[in-house]
């Protein structure tokens, strides 16, 4: 019997209760947790944790992340730009270039812009601020309802809700759902403003897997980007659009929000199980494709 994968879930912020802290995704955490194999046995370990700083300031997770016992880190950059020191990003890219897993994510305009020294992966991740879209049609706000954050803020749609997803290219395994039509899974949450990622052109092993649509200007959007195991060397890796894909209020709106969430939700996902299904499925395909 294989050992579980040990997952990290971490995000770059310390324990404010009113921010996006690591409790808020909890639900996430729970159904990794809940996932078993064949045999009955738990397929996954997972650690959900904030931001610690030791006497140096640096996160003693995170800045020995090459040293740990962790198969995957699933980061969530919650914060305003400085929420990763070089010596963590550094260690973060040697954990990958030895082969662990990694999931990085981010939302709109420059929340989470410190991913951007995160090596190939973070060359994935467009901020306003930082390593901007190379599509100069795209620097314009996409979301008008909240005037306050500017672009990239793509809008799939009212948080508790979700959107319809496109495959590009051929269906990447984690797209792939034998009980979803066309055996590829249709839904993602939705997000009033989400942000940008792209395939790096320096960057063979990478390439955007799936788009979905604004549902305010109908110009379609890159979700996420998968960058294929090296044989031997890095390892597998993730960059996605926004960390609502992934938050307890964006599966479920009763959850609650930190205070500075102004937009009105759906209920959507409470009403309609499809969308909570394909969600937790991509969840499951991600988990198992990131393993070392």
């Amino acid at each position: 019997m294989a050992p579980p994968q040990r997952i990290l879930i971490q995000t770059t912020i310390p324990p404010v209760a009113d921010d996006w802290h690591a409790g808020r995704f909890s639900l996430l955490a729970d159904y990794l947790r809940g996932l078993r194999g064949e045999d009955g046995a738990a397929l996954f370990e997972v650690v959900a944790r904030d931001r610690a700083a030791a006497n140096d300031g640096a996160d003693p997770v995170l800045a020995n992340m090459d040293e740990t016992d962790f198969d995957q880190l699933w980061l969530f950059a919650v914060d305003q730009g400085d929420g990763l020191s070089a010596e963590e990003c550094a260690a973060i890219g040697r954990f990958r270039a030895e082969g662990g897993g990694l999931m990085v994510t981010r939302d709109h305009m420059d929340l989470g812009c410190c991913v951007c020294a995160l090596g190939a992966v973070g060359k994935a991740h467009h901020f306003h601020s930082s390593n901007p879209e190379p599509d100069t049609d795209r620097w314009r706000p996409d979301d008008v309802e909240t005037a306050t954050i500017l672009w990239p803020n793509y809008h799939s749609g009212s948080n508790g809700d979700f959107q319809t997803i496109r495959a590009e290219g051929a269906p990447h395994p984690l797209l792939r759902d034998p009980d979803a039509p066309g055996g590829v899974l249709p839904f993602l949450p939705a997000h009033p403003h989400e942000g940008a990622v792209g395939a790096p052109p320096d960057e063979p092993s990478a390439r955007v897997i799936a788009t979905g649509v604004s549902q305010t200007t109908g110009v379609r959007f890159n979700l996420a980007v998968a960058f294929e195991r090296e044989p031997g060397g890095a390892g597998a890796a993730v960059a996605q659009s926004t960390f609502h894909h992934f938050c307890d209020y964006n599966w479920d709106p009763r959850a609650g929000c930190p205070s500075f969430v102004s937009e009105p939700p759906s209920d959507r996902m409470l009403i309609d199980p499809r969308g909570r299904w394909s969600t937790e499925r991509y969840v499951r395909n991600l988990a198992t494709w990131l393993a070392r």
